[in-house]
């Protein structure tokens, strides 16, 4: 399908880096008017951005997405401000190289990376819903096939850590799992939902610190440019139709996920967390 209307507008968490801000760049060239949601500031060093800026066409609202009372004020100005979204991409995250805690008090690859994006949809459906294309992307991972024992106790408070193959792959799984469970509600309303890897880009895993230390010296060879992966998930979004909703997208491929018994439970789980700790 064509993507050249100036009317439809996507929004996308973690917009200013790596591969949300070459998704960002794609879609504005394409003529798409783009919200970022984020922690920082878009790069100043980007002419595109600069023009679009200027001219309404990015718009960006900041806030620390793990702190909810952050992310509360960020997402009601946006139910106040925008009239309508598109395309929402789930993309904001972080490979953590220590056992870290959001302020809430859970585990923080699990709260920004599998309750965030929940927490994003139930508060953005409405605008979701008056868009056209009515499409949500929660950039995933493939580290989630490594998983042999997912233990949903495990989550808000993990007893061990290890990196990249840790919290950070439970909360991935996590998120495709919840995403899987959700749906069929969707589609009822006419939204289609895909969990899609992204794989191993540079400039996603901050300073290398959140990688094995023997995945470090052959990052720059095995990861790519971040425009790579941003292609994968804009490939999903513009194709869905070719992949059931809710499906786990690696290498282009619908792939069955781990632990898919479990998807209802890990749905139930970020809802309570959605009811109990956000919404007032």
């Amino acid at each position: 399908m064509s993507t050249q209307s100036a009317s439809k507008t996507a929004l996308i968490t973690g917009a200013n880096s790596g591969i949300g801000l070459e998704l960002t760049k794609r879609l504005l060239n394409e003529g798409w008017t783009v919200i970022g949601l984020m922690r920082s500031q878009f790069p100043t060093n980007e002419p595109i951005l600069q023009a679009a800026q200027t001219t309404g066409k990015l718009r960006s609202y900041q806030a620390e997405l793990s702190d909810f009372g952050q992310l509360r004020t960020a997402l009601q100005t946006i139910k106040q401000q925008e009239t309508s979204i598109d395309l929402l991409f789930n993309n904001a995250g972080r490979s953590a190289e220590r056992l870290l805690f959001s302020p809430q008090g859970r585990e923080l690859s699990f709260e920004l990376q599998s309750v965030v994006p929940y927490i994003i949809v139930m508060e953005l459906k409405e605008l979701l819903l008056r868009g056209q294309h009515k499409t949500i992307i929660n950039t995933s991972s493939n580290a989630l096939l490594t998983i042999k024992q997912f233990q949903l106790d495990q989550l808000e408070k993990p007893q061990n850590f290890k990196k990249l193959f840790g919290p950070y792959a439970s909360s991935k799984l996590a998120l495709s799992l919840w995403s899987q469970a959700l749906a069929p509600q969707l589609e009822q309303e006419g939204i289609t939902i895909l969990s899609v890897c992204p794989g191993a880009n540079r400039g996603s895993l901050k300073t290398n610190t959140g990688l094995p230390w023997w995945l470090r010296p052959v990052h720059g060879l095995l990861f790519k440019h971040p425009s790579t992966g941003a292609e994968r998930l804009y490939s999903a979004a513009f194709n869905q139709q070719a992949f059931a909703s809710g499906s786990f997208i690696n290498k282009g491929k619908a792939t069955a996920l781990p632990a898919a018994q479990q998807a209802q439970a890990v749905l139930a789980k970020v809802h309570t967390i959605y009811q109990q700790a956000f919404v007032h």
